[in-house]
């Protein structure tokens, strides 16, 4: 649609142009043309005049040097405005015509263009698109304040990389239109609710590992949007950076494919070829992005994993049909800043 009305703006813009460009640049022709007869007129009469008239003879009185003295000063003197020669009169009169001619060409164009702006639709207009690409609009986030004398998680004074905030405030808050979980609600949960999270068969293996790792505490928030879409976001503090890497790659088997499977995936989970996100945006943390491998069943989901200095995260979204990409890549890099 933005190419039909661009090019249907352009065109009739270009056609009023050049309509107006050809009849203002005529009449300029024309003016010219009707200048230059007159002043070649009024020339040819002052030759005339020039050409009947003999000059006055010199006294005897007065020497001839004396009057060819005179006669030069009076050819330096200056000319004035009046008295300009016909040819550089013309001169201006072209520049002048040119520069007419110039600002109506652009005057056109400008008319042109604004027309085809004006004729599109916001939301085709670089800059003014208000329809959604996909993402979701989440609060503006702002890291907690910390203990006064505490250090961020990935400073040189803090070692073992321990975020000091409450865990509870580094969770991502729920986007505008979402419904929020009221068991999962931002709050703290028990170790028995995180651990239903997965397949029944792997569970009893977690409940214990959650108790050799000696997990700290357990925060989490969950939401459902308008379009079926429900997300689930925890976060897992333990004693140091260390502890929590040794439990992401060890007992969840984070890698290729995670060795645990989510209850609501029960079927094998793949690396997400789409997850391109890399640089500031992962700092220091590292983010493993899944979603299912094929077949999948009538709900999707997809799945991912951040082990940022103590603490580790467990995103997942599900959606009947398909689960999107792009809102959940977002969750996923938001989620990040706030543990970065």
């Amino acid at each position: 649609m933005t190419e039909q009305i661009e090019t249907v703006g352009q065109t009739e813009g270009t056609e009023k142009v050049g309509q107006s460009g050809q009849t203002e640049g005529a009449d300029q022709a024309e003016q010219i043309e009707q200048i230059e007869q007159a002043e070649g007129a009024e020339q040819s009469a002052r030759v005339g005049q020039t050409a009947g008239t003999t000059e006055p003879p010199v006294e005897t009185g007065q020497p001839a040097e004396a009057v060819e003295t005179e006669q030069r000063a009076e050819a330096v003197e200056p000319v004035t405005d009046t008295d300009a020669p016909p040819r550089d009169r013309r001169r201006v009169l072209r520049a002048l015509a040119r520069w007419t001619a110039a600002v109506l060409v652009c005057g056109g164009l400008g008319t042109g263009t604004a027309y085809g702006i004006a004729a599109m639709e916001r939301s085709d207009v670089p800059g003014l698109a208000t329809e959604s690409d996909g993402r979701w609009d989440y609060p503006r986030l702002s890291l907690p304040a910390l203990p006064e004398g505490s250090p961020r998680p990935f400073t040189d004074g803090n070692q073992h990389e321990i975020h000091h905030a409450d865990l509870r405030e580094l969770l991502l808050p729920a986007p505008a239109g979402a419904t929020e979980d009221k068991k999962l609600n931002g709050g703290w949960v028990s170790n028995a609710q995180y651990v239903s999270e997965y397949a029944k068969d792997h569970r009893p293996d977690l409940e214990q590992a959650l108790t050799d790792y000696a997990v700290r505490h357990i925060a989490a928030r969950g939401w459902t949007m308008p379009d079926g879409t429900t997300s689930r976001v925890y976060l897992l503090r333990f004693d140091s950076a260390g502890t929590a890497e040794e439990f992401t790659g060890i007992e969840l088997g984070v890698g290729l494919s995670p060795d645990v499977a989510l209850a609501a995936a029960p079927g094998d989970a793949e690396l997400d070829e789409g997850w391109d996100v890399e640089g500031p945006a992962v700092g220091k943390s590292a983010i493993s992005v899944y979603t299912e491998a094929k077949p999948i069943g009538p709900v999707q989901t997809r799945q991912a994993y951040i082990q940022a200095g103590d603490t580790v995260a467990l995103i997942f979204q599900s959606r009947k049909g398909e689960a999107l990409s792009v809102p959940f890549h977002q969750t996923v890099v938001l989620q990040n800043q706030l543990l970065g």
